[in-house]
């Protein structure tokens, strides 16, 4: 605790955004960690149950299947569903549940791209004004030299925080981003499935 409240008086009062950056970051990754997690959807099940429910004619038993799993590539099949026998599209259904779904899925997830560029321009800023430090001390402290070496420490400081911090960010989003294309990739395959047995159905 003590290095870290070292480090800070160090980095000048730069190091203050750059922390709520990080924990910014954190705290936008475990929220969507979660919610990723509550929106998966048991795809074998789903697949089983869509390929019984074309079958057999039970739609409504599907739609209670969709209701029970609750993930994402569910609650997209399940906002088409109701139009499933009526002359609307079941292809342009799916996209726009799809499109929504994604939606929710990405909330959050620009703010990380925003702080892994934010970070190193506010470290820049803070390396500026550390050297401007360092320079009027430079220009004031006659006959002490090594009275600039405060200036140079806050500039440096400063540097190495906001690249540690976009780091940290840039990770956690390829994390995140790489979890929804596998759910993106899930409610891709169980539309096109439903979509095939909808067209099946109809022929």
């Amino acid at each position: 605790m003590e290095t870290l409240i070292h480090w800070l008086e160090a980095g000048g009062f730069m190091m203050y955004p750059l922390l709520l950056c990080s924990f910014l970051a954190v705290a936008i990754a475990v929220e969507r960690y979660r919610f990723f997690r509550a929106h998966r959807s048991d795809i074998p099940r789903l697949k089983q149950a869509v390929s019984e429910a074309f079958q057999k004619g039970d739609m409504e038993g599907l739609r209670t299947v969709l209701v029970q799993d609750g993930g994402s590539p569910a609650n997209v099949l399940l906002q088409a569903l109701p139009f499933y026998g009526t002359p609307a599209d079941p292809s342009a259904l799916l996209e726009s549940a799809m499109a929504g779904e994604t939606a929710r899925l990405r909330a959050r997830l620009p703010y990380l791209s925003v702080i892994v560029t934010l970070a190193p321009l506010m470290g820049l800023l803070g390396t500026v004004l550390g050297m401007i430090r360092s320079f009027q001390v430079l220009s004031s402290a006659a006959g002490r030299p090594f009275a600039v070496t405060g200036g140079v420490a806050e500039a440096l400081v400063c540097t190495a925080a906001g690249l540690c911090v976009a780091i940290l960010a840039l990770l956690l989003h390829a994390w995140l981003v790489e979890r929804l294309e596998h759910l993106t990739a899930d409610m891709e395959q169980l539309s096109g499935l439903y979509l095939a047995a909808a067209e099946g159905s109809r022929s």
